[in-house]
Order: structure tokens, then sequence, then C-alpha cells
């Protein structure tokens, strides 16, 4: 009796053992998983900071605009601003005439 007693145990034991093992295998990937997750997203966050930075400073907004826009930009005031709420309001005509 004490015999099958022991044997029942160790076999038990290695039971257990495989079990856990198996769970704590898929608990690392699952954690590998998070951890690349949270690398690349960073990464992403880092860029998106970069380019915020960057193009956030005044200076290097006026820089950017002479290099790409030369004089293709004009200065205007707030006054002559219309906010457009519907697309029949804009005036089509003038845009293609200004663009020939």
């Amino acid at each position: 009796m004490l015999k099958k007693l022991f044997i029942f145990t160790i076999i038990s034991l290695i039971i257990s053992t495989t079990l856990i093992k198996n769970y704590t295998k898929k608990l690392d990937e699952q954690i590998f998983s998070l951890k690349e997750n949270i690398n690349y997203l960073d990464n992403v966050k880092e860029l998106v900071q970069l380019e915020n930075d960057y193009l956030s400073s005044p200076e290097k907004l006026l820089e950017l605009s002479n290099l790409y826009f030369d004089d293709e930009l004009n200065f205007t005031s707030r006054k002559n601003i219309k906010i457009i709420t519907n697309i029949d309001q804009l005036n089509l005509e003038n845009f293609s005439n200004n663009n020939e």
C-alpha cells in the first residue's frame, strides 16, 4: 500500500510540474509579446514627439515655409479669413482661375 501511495505521489508531482511548466511558458510568451508591443509604442511615441517638437517651433515653421513654398504663401489678417460651414459656400470658379 505504501508503495502505491509513493508511486501515486511521484506521478502526481510529475503531472503537476508539467502543467505548471506549460502555464509559465504561456505566461512568458504573453509577457514577451506585451514587452514588444510596449517597445513599438514607445518608438512611435518618440517619433511623434520628435515630429511635434521639430514642427512646432516658429523658427522651424518659417524655415520650412521658405524652403518649400518660397513666395506662394501670403500673410492675411484674421478678419479676412472666412469660416466655411457648407461646401456650397465655396467659389470654385475663382479658385480654378487663380491656379492657371
